[in-house]
């Protein structure tokens, strides 16, 4: 009896967080471990489904780093990276294509649908979304975003459809580009003026001390994270990511929620309970 109390509170807790997105755009960066675990990936395209009857218009954009490292391997391509980036040559490029854009995608459209979701498989090359340059000659074909192109996407969202966002880029000469999905998914939401974006991650969230997983920091002001930076509270690999929270917020997102993708249900916990789950970046001081 108490499961089922506590269920009910949930959906009580959960009713005016679903009246608040309902009919607006929430960005979702699926990767890690919810990616490459069966199991939690089956229980996210679920959390995805129920967000989308409820009314909620997600785009969900993903990479797939762990298969692109296994096809390169069968392949006999080795994977190199520069400052935790896969180094992209033309023939890498076309593998990143392949497997994001064809294999990971249409899984992920395919396991929505037979949850009931409407959802469409799209990469970045798909109606202009992503167009890119070179990050650096260093990368290769690692993209930076120069534009995105929201046309195709708001079709497909006004039309009832998820769209499911493989990162994959272009340039107009023809060229492929891999591009990071933090980076995508930000520039992505930012262009939409999307309520909120979430990105999955493969720890709680941003910690006052670094492994002490009780000294999350719940909520940041985008004005703060320079001092963080500095204190050493941000760091690593941490850097990059949040500033793509950063990015998205200065580009007209008014949440973006840095979440534990390893626990079940994150997703729901993060955007319709009072306590939230990981750590949220806002404007303001």
């Amino acid at each position: 009896m108490i499961g089922k109390e506590a269920q009910a509170e949930f959906l009580l807790e959960a009713m005016p967080y679903i009246e608040k997105y309902q009919n607006k755009i929430l960005v979702v960066k699926y990767g890690g471990n919810a990616m490459t675990d069966d199991t939690l990936k089956k229980l996210v395209m679920r959390d995805m489904t129920l967000l989308q009857f409820v009314g909620i218009k997600v785009v969900l954009v993903h990479g797939g780093g762990p298969e692109i490292s296994q096809t390169l391997k069968r392949m006999g391509i080795e994977s190199r990276f520069v400052g935790g980036l896969r180094y992209t040559d033309a023939e890498t490029a076309e593998v990143v294509r392949m497997v994001l854009a064809g294999k990971v995608n249409k899984e992920l459209v395919h396991m929505l649908g037979s949850l009931g979701a409407k959802a469409v498989g799209l990469s970045g090359i798909d109606g202009k979304l992503l167009q890119c340059s070179k990050e650096s000659e260093e990368l290769g074909f690692v993209g930076k975003i120069e534009n995105v192109n929201t046309d195709l996407i708001l079709s497909c969202l006004n039309a009832g459809y998820l769209p499911v966002v493989s990162t994959v880029g272009y340039d107009d000469e023809g060229n492929i580009y891999n591009v990071n999905a933090d980076t995508a998914a930000s520039a992505l939401a930012g262009a939409l003026k999307a309520e909120s974006l979430i990105l999955m991650t493969d720890v709680r969230g941003l910690l006052q001390k670094a492994g002490d997983a009780d000294s999350l920091i719940k909520k940041v002001y985008v004005s703060d994270v320079p001092s963080l930076i500095k204190e050493g509270i941000i760091s690593g690999g941490m850097i990059p990511k949040v500033q793509c929270c950063r990015d998205a917020i200065r580009n007209g997102v008014n949440r973006v929620f840095i979440t534990d993708g390893r626990v079940k249900h994150s997703i729901l916990l993060e955007l319709l309970s009072d306590e939230g789950l990981g750590t949220m970046f806002v404007k303001g001081d």
